[in-house]
């Protein structure tokens, strides 16, 4: 679902996957079947509450 999310995102043309095992590259192809809507995204991004970058103004 993170993967799926991630892709959803405007500013995101590819995510960087690495992986240490088949079983987990599998399920991170996975994601590019699943199709979250606006919706959904919006309910996944309702209880974060961004906070400033440490170290950066």
């Amino acid at each position: 679902i993170a993967l799926a999310w991630l892709l959803h995102q405007e500013a995101v043309d590819a995510p960087i996957v690495g992986t240490t095992s088949v079983e987990h590259l599998e399920d991170a192809v996975a994601a590019l079947g699943i199709d979250l809507s606006d919706s959904d995204c919006e309910f996944l991004e309702e209880p974060y509450e961004p906070v400033p970058v440490s170290g950066h103004s």
